[in-house]
């Protein structure tokens, strides 16, 4: 039996973990009482005894709880930022190098990527690892997601009887370029310059569209939309979660992915100008889905259980 420890169970993305593993027959959940959840003792015997400890947490609060782990055997899977450009982590997104999924199967500590994050990169290493693209490429980035990733109290703003009226429309935000994404996004591509990104919450539960458009003189390999979507074919060949395809409607929804861990890269445009598309649930493969996904990596399992 699998001990697991979901430390921040009553976030967004702990209640799904927390969902996905109820249904398992193989997993025993170690639970807290709400005053033992805020006793520092509690957590630490919890996440000691657990075969794998889930932090859905905010930052400091993430390398706190990583500080109270006193044993060789608990591996750690990290919602928060805190530990995604460690070197001593690895990092959470196994599709993108064989290099990434030993590192998630031999490791202890494992940075879950963001939701936004995941777009981007998925977009982007696979060009920089080619050759294309090269690392200072002034990439620019457009990205809307439902209002689920932005935490419980902008939820209830947004499910408000009484919310403003501004709510009803796409709101940009991240407006002085320091989302918490970036570093990562930056760091786990190569580059050496800093992206500009554009993140949209919109008025919509869940779902995300990640845009990265490309000139196609800028590139250090000129390529075609279909010569790149080629490229991404077979950079995930084999890969159960990430799929290549064609949007036939000429439209392009964010949540037809919801309730998946999948990730679906779209390449549109023409000879001058190219716009790749990542499209994901921002809590599937955007979150709880692959804290799952990187948990069965790590205990020697089939990837897709409870996926």
């Amino acid at each position: 039996m699998i001990k697991v420890f979901i430390d921040g169970s009553a976030g967004t993305t702990g209640l799904r973990i927390r969902g996905m593993l109820e249904k398992r027959a193989d997993v025993s959940l170690i639970t807290l009482s709400e005053e033992a959840r805020k006793d520092t003792a509690a957590r630490k015997d919890a996440l000691n005894a657990a075969d794998v400890a889930f932090l859905c947490l905010p930052d400091d609060a993430a390398r706190e709880a990583v500080s109270l782990v006193e044993n060789d055997n608990t591996i750690v899977i990290d919602a928060s930022t805190a530990h995604r450009t460690s070197p001593a982590w690895a990092y959470g997104f196994p599709e993108l190098s064989a290099q990434h999924r030993a590192a998630i199967a031999h490791g202890k500590r494992i940075a879950n990527p963001g939701c936004y994050a995941s777009g981007f990169i998925a977009l982007v290493y696979p060009l920089i690892a080619a050759g294309i693209v090269s690392p200072d490429y002034p990439f620019v980035c457009h990205a809307v997601s439902g209002y689920s990733g932005a935490g419980k109290k902008v939820i209830a703003e947004y499910e408000a009887a009484d919310r403003p009226a501004c709510y009803d429309t796409p709101r940009l935000y991240a407006l002085g370029q320091q989302h918490k994404h970036l570093p990562e996004m930056k760091a786990v591509c190569g580059l050496t310059r800093t992206p500009v990104f554009n993140p949209y919450v919109c008025d919509y539960y869940c779902g995300m569209t990640v845009n990265v458009p490309l000139f196609a003189d800028l590139l250090a390999k000129r390529m075609t939309a279909e010569q790149l979507e080629e490229v991404y074919r077979a950079h995930y060949a084999g890969q159960r979660f990430v799929k290549v395809g064609k949007e036939p409607s000429g439209y392009v929804s964010a949540n037809t992915l919801n309730g998946t861990n999948d990730l679906e890269i779209l390449v549109n445009g023409n000879e001058e100008r190219i716009l790749l598309t990542a499209r994901l649930d921002n809590l599937g493969k955007g979150a709880s889905g692959a804290a799952i996904q990187n948990m069965n990596i790590a205990l020697g399992l089939d990837e897709g259980v409870s996926l």
